[in-house]
């Protein structure tokens, strides 16, 4: 069954402590909100499963419009649901970031900058030292466990986040935690440099196809190109044309391969998961095809994603924007 308390913690950091001899070592954050509430956040740096080194990414200037669903900074622990159009996190169905990103990382190895560890210190190291800095924590809730000290941090009563991961795609014992929307990650918030980071953690051995009802992974599908080049990408999208409503809006797409793409089966989906069928005819090598929007899919002027899924319901390609590109009105988008 999915995670069953996932949420997010809005809080600010105050302590950290590393685990490089742990049998699973974390990396450990403690944290505190506004009401003095106290949290511990256990973040995995290395994986019980082969191969041991987690992928991540580590967006310095991350921009989309899950920022503005977020509650206020400091506010503590939310609740969120598993479902599109809220705050919750989905590593595939959310366009977060671009695989292509991944990297590997060691846990923790004698050095400076060198492993998983020293990237999350000098992020966690930046916001202890920022009095203004906010700490968005996505995961899965613990405790509070009373009459029980934290076994890190000492602090009363032991509570905190953990699963600060990629929660889908799992096999084994890890199975029954998959689910969709409900993906952990690290996101910091540096008011006085008008910008957001963002960590994304996942494990080599989760898939990145996955049920869309269940998390869990679809075997019959192939796994993403060495060289992540799609065949078929999202090239722009012109979300708010001039003019009253309604307005004539358009994504246009690209073949980037050498051959034909045959478009029969091909959709579009939008931050509902609303599809869109692309015109079935073939699109020539090198050569774009724009689609007027409508149907009911949905380009929201208050920023949003845009998914394109092959004929087996794949995703290909994402994409998303901000708000503040959707009010650039007349202006096309491009990614």
């Amino acid at each position: 069954m999915p995670l069953n308390k996932y949420g997010v913690l809005a809080a600010r950091a105050i302590d950290r402590r590393r685990e490089g001899s742990s049998d699973t070592p974390h990396y450990q954050i403690h944290l505190t909100d506004d009401v003095g509430t106290h949290y511990r956040i256990a973040v995995n740096v290395e994986s019980q499963q082969t191969p041991s080194e987690l992928l991540y990414v580590a967006d310095d200037d991350f921009r989309h419009p899950l920022t503005d669903l977020l509650p206020p900074a400091g506010s503590g622990w939310t609740a969120l649901p598993s479902q599109p159009g809220t705050a919750s996190l989905d590593f595939i169905r959310g366009n977060l970031f671009d695989p292509a990103a991944l990297r590997t990382l060691p846990p923790d190895l004698p050095g400076a900058d060198n492993d998983l560890a020293d990237l999350l210190e000098h992020y966690v190291q930046r916001a202890i030292a920022d009095p203004t800095a906010a700490l968005y924590v996505f995961g899965q809730r613990w405790g509070p466990e009373a009459g029980k000290a934290d076994k890190v941090f000492a602090f009363r009563p032991g509570n905190g986040v953990h699963d600060i991961h990629m929660n889908q795609g799992s096999s084994g014992s890890f199975r029954s935690d998959n689910g969709v929307w409900q993906d952990g990650a690290l996101l910091l918030h540096l008011p006085s440099e008008g910008r957001w980071v963002a960590v994304f953690l996942a494990f080599q051995s989760q898939a990145w196809h996955t049920d869309d009802a269940t998390g869990h992974p679809i075997d019959t599908a192939p796994p993403l190109p060495d060289d992540h080049e799609e065949p078929l990408r999202i090239m722009a999208a012109l979300v708010n044309p001039l003019g009253p409503a309604p307005e004539a809006e358009t994504i246009t797409v690209l073949n980037a391969s050498p051959a034909p793409v045959d478009l029969q089966g091909w959709h579009l989906a939008d931050q509902n998961q609303q599809t869109l069928p692309l015109p079935a005819s073939s699109l020539p090598p090198g050569t774009t095809l724009t689609i007027p929007v409508g149907n009911g899919f949905h380009l929201g002027n208050r920023g949003g994603t845009i998914t394109l899924l092959d004929p087996d319901g794949l995703k290909v390609h994402g994409v998303s924007y901000t708000a503040r590109q959707a009010q650039r009105e007349g202006q096309t988008v491009t990614f």
